[in-house]
C-alpha cells in the first residue's frame, strides 16, 4: 500500500511527464543529458552507455526497466543493446509517452509497457536476464520491497545496475536538514544501500562514486535554466519558475557542499535465495 506522500509523488510525476515534452524543456534536457526523451533521473547520455555496457545483455535477452517513466534511459538501452525490454511504473502517462517514441524509433515490437508498482511486480520468478533503474529507489519509501521483488524477477547469475541518491553520512543536524529539503522525496533511507542490498538478497559487484558527475549535470541544467528564462517563465509562469530556480541554486550549493551523494551500483543476485 502506498503512502499518501507517494501517492501525491506519483501525481507530480504524471504532470512532469507531460510538461517535459515541451521543446524548451527537452532542448534543455539534449544540452544538459544528452537525449531528448522527457526523463526525471539525472542519467546522462554518457552513463547511459555506461549502464549499457555494466548490464553484460545479448541481443534477445530480457531486461526489466524500474520506474521506467517516458522511457530514458530504457529505451536507449533497447535500442544499443537489440534486447526486449519490460518498462514499469505506476504513471500511465510516462509509460503513454514511451510507448509512442518505441514506435517512432522502430523497436515497440521489443519493447512491453506495464503500469505496476516496483514494490509489487507482476511478473513470475526468474524471468529477467538484467534489471536497471535511475533514481528511482530515492523517490520511493518501499525502498527493501522494490529490491526483494527485482531479486525475485532475476535469473540466476543476472545483473542489476542502479544509481540513487543519499544523504552524506556524518553530517551535522543543519546540514542533515538541508539534504532532506532538498533531496530526493524519499532520500533518506532506515540503513545504507551496502546493508540494505544485503538483506535483500543481492551481492554487490560494484559500488562507484558518481557525485562529482551529478554535480556537473545538475550545474548545467542551472546554467540552460538560465539560458532560457523567458521561455520557461511562459511555460510555468513567473512565480513558479522563479522557486524551481532557486530550488535548483540551492541543491547545486548542497551537492557541492557534499550534503548529498549519488552512486551506481552494479549487484548480482545470492546463490540459494529468492
Amino acid at each position: 500500500m502506498r503512502t499518501t506522500e507517494e501517492r501525491t509523488l506519483t501525481e507530480d510525476f504524471r504532470a512532469q511527464y507531460q510538461r517535459h515534452q515541451s521543446p524548451v524543456l527537452r532542448t534543455i534536457e539534449r544540452k544538459a543529458c544528452g537525449c531528448d526523451y522527457g526523463g526525471t533521473s539525472w542519467t546522462t547520455r554518457d552513463e547511459a552507455d555506461r549502464i549499457c555496457n555494466l548490464l553484460d545483455l545479448r541481443p534477445g535477452q530480457r531486461l526489466l526497466e524500474v520506474g521506467a517513466g517516458s522511457g530514458w534511459p530504457g529505451l536507449y538501452l533497447a535500442g544499443q543493446i537489440d534486447c526486449e525490454v519490460a518498462f514499469v511504473d505506476l504513471p500511465f502517462e510516462g509509460l503513454k509517452i514511451a510507448a509512442q517514441r518505441a514506435v517512432d524509433d522502430g523497436f515497440a515490437e521489443r519493447c512491453r509497457f506495464v503500469v505496476a508498482d516496483g514494490a509489487a511486480l507482476p511478473f513470475g520468478d526468474r524471468i529477467f536476464d538484467a534489471i536497471s533503474h535511475s533514481d528511482v529507489l530515492c523517490c520511493l519509501d518501499a525502498k527493501a520491497e522494490v529490491l526483494d521483488h527485482c531479486r525475485r524477477v532475476i535469473r540466476p547469475g543476472g545483473v542489476m545496475v542502479f544509481t540513487v541518491i543519499s544523504i552524506t553520512p556524518g553530517l551535522s543536524s543543519g546540514g542533515r536538514a538541508r539534504a532532506l529539503e532538498l533531496g530526493p522525496p524519499f532520500v533518506d533511507s532506515v540503513c545504507d544501500y551496502t546493508t540494505m542490498l544485503d538483506r535483500c538478497g543481492w551481492h554487490i559487484r560494484d559500488r562507484t562514486n558518481i557525485t562529482g558527475e551529478w554535480a556537473q549535470t545538475t550545474q548545467q541544467y542551472l546554467r540552460q535554466q538560465e539560458a532560457h528564462r523567458k521561455e520557461l517563465e511562459d511555460l510555468q509562469g513567473k512565480e513558479d519558475f522563479g522557486a524551481q530556480h532557486t530550488r535548483m541554486r540551492e541543491k547545486v550549493t548542497a551537492i557541492n557542499e557534499g550534503l548529498m551523494c549519488r552512486e551506481l551500483y552494479v549487484s548480482t543476485p545470492c546463490a540459494g535465495g529468492g
